[in-house]
């Protein structure tokens, strides 16, 4: 029996690739970097982020609970800002795991002065920064990125990907930017709200 011949498309190239990233975006873990999404669809970077921008557009034009954004060099699904306080009752049933006020603070430095030493992270907090550093570093929102070249070659640390996530930002250039070093109470709070940590398995039954 010979070949049936190949039926013409009946969808778009552009419809089919924008179904595909949706399908992948959905169901990863992380944000999706946009060379990845270029690769595994055999597009270029430049119409991965453009079919990405009419998607988002689509999704805010139809006034959705959910966005398409860019996040840390990738793009992930997450709820519309606005509805927050259901997505956090829903979650967290009220019960909120805070980090200290030493931890937001240490994390404000290395997030603006980044990278710096623990001997600078001291000099501008004025008090041992070895035991919150563990903590943040446990939590994998500092690392460290490298080593003073000067006397010593003290560690440098600096913020990681999993922050930019966390606090929903593309580039630590998306960070408010603040006159003074030393961050204002708008500042911690806005840490504080996008390093909210997850109760514990059992907390949520």
């Amino acid at each position: 029996m010979p070949d049936q011949p190949v039926p013409p498309r009946s969808v778009p190239l552009d419809a089919e690739t924008m179904r595909a990233i949706e399908a992948i975006v959905l169901v990863a873990v992380e944000p999706v970097p946009t060379e990845q999404l270029a690769q595994l669809l055999e597009q270029s970077i430049v119409v991965i982020d453009r079919l990405c921008a009419e998607l988002a557009a689509r999704y805010d034009d139809a006034g959705h609970g959910f966005q398409l954004v860019k996040i840390a060099g990738g793009y992930r699904y997450q709820t519309h800002p606005d509805l927050s306080p259901y997505v956090e009752r829903f979650l967290l049933d009220g019960q909120r795991a805070r980090m200290s006020g030493a931890a937001l603070e240490t994390l404000a430095i290395v997030a603006y002065k980044q990278p710096l030493s623990r001997a600078q992270i001291a000099s501008i907090r004025g008090v041992d920064p070895d035991a919150v550093l563990r903590t943040l570093q446990a939590r994998g929102y500092v690392t460290e990125v490298g080593r003073d070249s000067g006397p010593g070659q003290a560690v440098l640390f600096g913020t990681t990907s999993l922050f930019l996530e966390k606090l929903g930002i593309n580039a630590l250039s998306d960070l408010p930017a603040i006159a003074e070093f030393v961050p204002g109470a708008d500042v911690v709070e806005a840490l504080e709200h996008g390093l909210r940590l997850d109760p514990p398995a059992d907390a949520r039954t």
